[in-house]
């Protein structure tokens, strides 16, 4: 089953913003018990759109700069890109169901 991979600062441009496809952006941190819960629905996705839609995981206590420059203030956050840009944002907790139909309107 394909896995969100890591990103930090230093790949953030290559790994989301130049991506061809669109990516789901998992902004967590390890203390984040929420951020535990929404790990497994996260990487269940991963291998429900493999090929469709890239997933990532961005540790926010690791990487300060890219979480400030989209303004994360609480974790999670799952943002979706497309194309560079955010076009879609889900604070805290979620649902697979509502995960599934952001995503679905990303790729409509």
């Amino acid at each position: 089953m394909t896995k969100p991979v890591e990103v930090t600062d230093n790949d953030w441009e290559s790994e989301v913003v130049m991506s061809d496809q669109p990516v789901l952006v998992d902004f967590w941190a390890p203390w984040c018990g929420p951020c535990r819960m929404v790990a497994p629905i996260v990487e269940e996705l991963a291998g429900e759109y493999d090929g469709q839609v890239k997933f990532v995981k961005l540790n926010t206590d690791d990487n300060v700069a890219t979480a400030s420059r989209y303004g994360i203030r609480s974790i999670p956050t799952i943002m979706v890109f497309k194309s560079g840009e955010a076009v879609d944002q889900v604070i805290g907790f979620r649902p697979k169901s509502e995960l599934k139909k952001k995503l679905d309107q990303v790729l409509a």
